[in-house]
């Protein structure tokens, strides 16, 4: 089931290739309650330093989308660029120009070509329907290879609550704050602050927790919106809120997940567990830098269970441990005990396991009782032709 109130279109404006969607809208009859997290790039693209001053409004009618075209590092002009293709699109919806939320991905450094997108508007607005959205999720696209796009149904009470989430995002994924593009749809009715904090503690929790190549795009931005027209009004507190923060987390824990999976020459995803620390941060540090290790993520690609890459990582990245009381463990398959090797034989068992496409490494430090996971790939060859040739 769709979320009340939204209607979805995209169409081919040749801004990358022809005959492929890539400028896609998302429209609401009425306003709607809205958020925004950005990223903490300081080279931020036209649409985020746009956006990031709309979603002050706390109510926003539209999100129009483009991939192809990052329009970061565009200057000035960059900016007159995304402002005439609002004014524009206001123009043929009949709304304000700083009630539509932008976003765009692509080249960096590339114009946006008005003289393309300009005239497909009126295609794009004539056409809207509420079952569109994997168009929108499509016309998204970059290096991804399949559309983005999770539902969630939220029983609250006699009354339901629907949750769409629309994603894109293969490559530049180490985000201070999101994923390349993520958009989160829901009909209930919810105060702005609430959906904010929401949004922010969502955040934290999937896209967050999430690497693909360690680099962190000019361009990452999630947007919330709640429509209101499912006759359901929660406030956090309120009965059903719990119901519907967790329905509103799985979306993006799991859109999350897909943008690992679709990485960028990506072969395996992995959940990389430390266990056993003294607090969360700490956790989370120490799975990072060894989701984000080149050395751990060509080991995972080769199916080479090489544990020493896994401690020397973690060595580095300024978080204290004793070496001599880490376990470390393949699947069910343990390969360190106390800081050292079980030997080729349990290695072997590891391997087996690392031949799946899906597996978990978990580290436990026997520090205390703190985890955290991240979400991580391996790097393939394609990794390298796929960058090489982005632009050629």
């Amino acid at each position: 089931m769709i979320p009340k109130g939204f209607f979805f279109n995209a169409v081919s404006c040749g801004i990358k290739a022809p005959d492929r969607l890539d400028l896609g809208l998302i429209y609401c009859p009425q306003e709607a309650v809205c958020a925004g997290v950005f990223t903490r790039n300081l080279v931020k693209a036209a649409p985020v330093l746009l956006g990031q001053e709309i979603v002050k409004k706390k109510v926003a009618r539209a999100i129009l989308v483009n991939s192809g075209c990052a329009n970061a590092c565009t200057g000035e002009r960059g900016l007159e660029q995304a402002q005439t293709l609002l004014k524009a699109l206001a123009q043929e919806l009949d709304l304000l120009p700083d009630s539509i939320l932008p976003a765009s991905t692509g080249v960096i450094g590339a114009y946006l070509p008005l003289e393309k997108m300009l005239p497909k508007l009126r295609e794009l607005g004539q056409g809207l329907a509420p079952d569109k959205y994997e168009l929108v999720a499509r016309a998204m696209m970059t290096t991804d290879t399949f559309p983005k796009v999770v539902t969630q149904t939220v029983e609250i009470g006699q009354g339901q609550g629907q949750i769409l989430g629309l994603a894109k995002g293969a490559g530049m994924i180490a985000p201070n704050m999101a994923t390349m593009l993520a958009f989160i749809l829901s009909d209930v009715e919810i105060p702005a602050e609430d959906l904010e904090g929401l949004l922010k503690e969502a955040v934290a929790r999937s896209f967050n927790r999430i690497t693909v190549d360690g680099d962190t795009s000019t361009n990452d931005t999630v947007y919330a919106l709640a429509s209101g027209k499912s006759g359901l009004s929660l406030t956090a507190g309120s009965q059903g809120y719990e119901s519907f923060k967790e329905a509103f987390i799985k979306v993006c824990r799991d859109l999350a997940y897909l943008i690992v999976k679709d990485g960028e020459g990506a072969n395996k995803t992995v959940c990389i567990k430390v266990a056993g620390a003294k607090n969360e941060d700490e956790a989370e540090i120490l799975a990072k830098t060894v989701a984000n290790s080149l050395l751990v993520k060509t080991a995972i690609f080769g199916e080479d269970p090489n544990w020493g890459r896994i401690l020397a990582a973690m060595g580095r990245c300024g978080v204290f441990f004793n070496p001599y009381r880490v376990n470390i463990f393949i699947g069910p398959i343990q390969i360190v005990k106390d800081g050292l090797g079980l030997g080729t034989k349990e290695e072997q068992k590891a391997h087996e396991i690392m031949t799946k496409d899906e597996f978990d490494i978990l580290i436990d430090l026997q520090m205390g009782h703190a985890q955290a996971e991240i979400i991580t790939c391996d790097l393939s060859y394609d990794y390298v032709k796929i960058n090489a040739e982005y632009r050629t």
